[in-house]
Formats: structure tokens, sequence, C-alpha cells
């Protein structure tokens, strides 16, 4: 790595990240379905119809994990609770074992001098709730606080940090207007409700949490920078609505209690009835914002209906994910946030990495060269006045990548999915190297 722990401020958290659904093992200690279950069920939506049932089995092995996490010199772990593992109907009766497993997770994570960085969710939806219509349904955002106040009576008093939801992008459009993520749909009304309901949810699950006396609170947004695929004015119109809705949207509602005039030509019609009155609720004051960041994409106009654009490919080399390698975006997305929304809030690197068609015991050089690009360019905003706290790395190891199985390899550990077997891989050295310098 060309970098060292000392270049970085005392108190600077240096983390990997990973999501319950995508390592715990979904079939083991009473949890519920989701609606990933339901989703990956269902022929054509995940590769080879696989699930997160045994995914790494981070249930049974987590203090082997832990070890591994201590050995690579990491400050913190940024790790998300199942609503379904914690109230396996989304509401009513609580699983014990659930609340037990986090509970003995963040006293491993203490006893091993890492910082438990939580988010409550990750996507993981419970069935009964979505039969209810998920994040459809306005009542969500309460179902969402009571089992904020569940799991963090149990274990809020012993961390570091916590975000309500992971990804509010892939929570609302991902998955209710592209149909790529559960509950896989493709319905702008859905869409517009989604994106305004997880908001909603975030409010009340940071109310939950202040009335449970928790401090440091903050909100976890994805970013991808937005080229114009050619200069003709009407693809930067079609890259600005992109940026509209994938990195505008969310901050505006937490932020400055407003949505996007371009996005809401598209969503206005389609939106919950009184959603103009929630934006009290949305902007909770916070204690930092985290930044997700992996690419940028190219959007080019084409005929149709709203929105109207679409993604094409790029000149840039690219990740296993068909991914461009764009470091200046992160130095944007830093830049940008601070001077635009938050204003001095502390920031976080809340997960950047990449996919490599790795093997076990063969160097994974590109996912070196990748974090190196990038933590260079988080340097280059922090000499720059921007106040970033933390950098995490995704992923912890491989796991289940969603609709795309178990074929992508986010890790700095090797996952033989066979056998489970975990296997440090040059770039976890190489990091190890760099935290010990």
């Amino acid at each position: 790595m060309d970098f060292k722990r000392s270049d970085f401020p005392d108190g600077f958290q240096f983390a990997a990240a990973t999501s319950s659904y995508q390592i715990e093992g979904h079939s083991f200690g009473g949890a519920g379905p989701t609606h990933w279950d339901s989703f990956a069920a269902t022929p054509g939506n995940v590769v080879r119809a696989e699930n997160g049932a045994v995914a790494c089995d981070h249930y049974h092995r987590w203090e082997e994990d832990l070890d591994l996490m201590q050995a690579l010199g990491l400050d913190a772990y940024r790790f998300s609770t199942s609503w379904a593992r914690v109230l396996p109907e989304g509401r009513g009766t609580v699983n014990e074992e659930g609340l037990d497993f986090y509970d003995q997770l963040v006293d491993g994570l203490l006893a091993r001098g890492l910082n438990p960085m939580v988010t409550l969710y990750h996507w993981e939806l419970p069935v009964p709730l979505a039969d209810l219509g998920g994040w459809r349904n306005p009542d969500i955002a309460h179902w969402f606080a009571d089992y904020t106040t569940v799991i963090m009576q149990r274990i809020g008093d012993r961390i570091f940090s916590a975000a309500p939801i992971n990804e509010p992008w892939c929570v609302g459009w991902l998955s209710h207007f592209v149909g790529h993520h559960a509950p896989g749909l493709r319905d702008i009304r859905a869409t517009a409700h989604a994106m305004h309901h997880v908001l909603t949810g975030h409010g009340r699950a940071i109310q939950a949490m202040r009335a449970l006396g928790m401090k440091n609170l903050g909100a976890v947004c994805n970013f991808e920078y937005a080229h114009p695929a050619d200069d003709t004015p009407e693809a930067a119109q079609a890259a600005q609505l992109y940026d509209g809705y994938y990195n505008r949207f969310f901050l505006g509602g937490l932020f400055k209690g407003a949505y996007p005039e371009d996005v809401m030509q598209g969503l206005g019609p389609h939106m919950p009835k009184g959603w103009e009155q929630d934006f009290d609720l949305i902007g909770q004051p916070l204690d930092w914002c985290g930044l997700n960041y992996y690419t940028c994409k190219r959007i080019a106009p084409v005929g149709g209906p709203w929105p109207a654009h679409e993604e094409v490919d790029g000149p840039l080399p690219k990740t296993q994910m068909g991914w461009e390698i764009y470091p200046k975006g992160l130095h944007h997305f830093l830049t940008w946030v601070h001077d635009t929304y938050t204003k001095g809030l502390p920031l976080y690197v809340t997960e950047n990495g990449m996919a490599n068609a790795d093997e076990a015991g063969v160097p994974d050089q590109a996912r070196i060269d990748y974090l190196d690009a990038h933590i260079a360019a988080a340097q280059q905003a922090m000499a720059e006045g921007v106040p970033l706290k933390g950098y995490t790395f995704w992923s912890l190891m491989d796991n289940y990548e969603w609709a795309l199985g178990y074929e992508k390899r986010f890790g700095l550990i090797h996952v033989d999915f066979d056998t489970l077997e975990r296997t440090p891989k040059a770039s976890y050295h190489a990091l190890a190297k760099a935290l010990r310098a």
C-alpha cells in the first residue's frame, strides 16, 4: 500500500464492513424469512437462485472472523443487524437467540479492541412486513423504530456509532423502480413511496436511539459520479437527473428539508399524501454522515417516459462488476457533500472496495491498486479541509453479492463457499502492514 497509518490523524478509524444477510447464514438461530429469500427463490432474479441461507456461516464462525479483523489491525468493524433475526415477524415476539448473537458479537469486538459501528437495516426486510407493502407502507417508519428500540436496548450502550439504513437509493430506486433487488418491483408509485418512507423510517429510528440516550448517530448514503455520455446538452441534462435521484434526493431530504426539483418532476405526482410535512422528522440532527462510493456511470438520453435515459459503457478500466474505476469521484463527493450539505459535520467513507475474480492464494494486486488510488483521493480531500474521520473497506470477506450470488468477490479475505475456509488475500496482508506503520 502507498499509505501508512501515521499519515492519518490520531483517532482516525480504519474499518472493514459486512452486512448480516450477506455473511451470517440466515437459516441459523431462529431468524425469520426475508423478502430476499422470496426474491432469490423466484427464477431469474438471482444467479443460480442462490440465497443467504448459509452465506459465510458467520453466525457460527464469528470468533474466527473477529480474530482476523484484530490481526488485520483495524480500529472498527461496520456490521448490520438483521431485522428478521431480531423480530422474525417484523413486529411482536422477540427472538432471544438473535439478540444474544449481536450481544456476544459486540462484546467480542470490544474484547479485541474493535469499535462496533452498527447499521440497523441492510435490506433484509421480514416477509410479514413485505406482505403489508414493505417500504411502500407509511407505517413501516413506526415498525422500524420499534425494531430499533428492541435491538438498541440490548447493544446500544456499547456501540461506537449507529446509522439506521444502508444506502437508501438501493432500498428505494434499485428495488422498486429498476427491480434488481428485493422486492423486485418496476413501479414508479412504489418507488416514490419507498424513497420517501425510507427517510421517515430513518428519522424515527434516530428519534428512538436518541430516546435511549445514544450518541454518534449518522446516515449512510451511496454515491455514483454521473458523466454525460457525450457533449450534447441532452446528455448533460440526463446526467444531471441521474445525479438528482441517486445523489441529491436523499441528502436533500436529510440536510435541506427538500427534494430536488428535477427529480420531483417525475416522482412528484406519485408521492404519498402529505409528504411535504415530513421533513422535520426526516431531518433529525445527525452527528456524522457516511459515504459509500465505488464507481462512476456514463448517462445518455433516450426516448420514452421519464427519466428517459440509460447507462452506456465507459472507457476506464473496470472491476469484476463491470464498474469503471474512478477515484476522482470519491474526492468530488467528499468535498461536495461537505461544502453543500454537511458543512463541517464529520464524514466517514463507510464503504469502498472492488470486486475481483480472486482465487485462494492468488495475489489480488488490482484491489491493492484500487484502494491505494481511492485512499489517495480521500487524503487529498482531507488536505483541502474535509473533516474525514474514518475509512471503511468493503468487504472484510467474500460474501453473498445479492442478485449476483456468490460470483463477485469483494473481500480482503477469500472464502471457499464449499468448505467455508477463510484465506487472507494479498490485499489483507498489504493493508495489515500499512496499518501497523
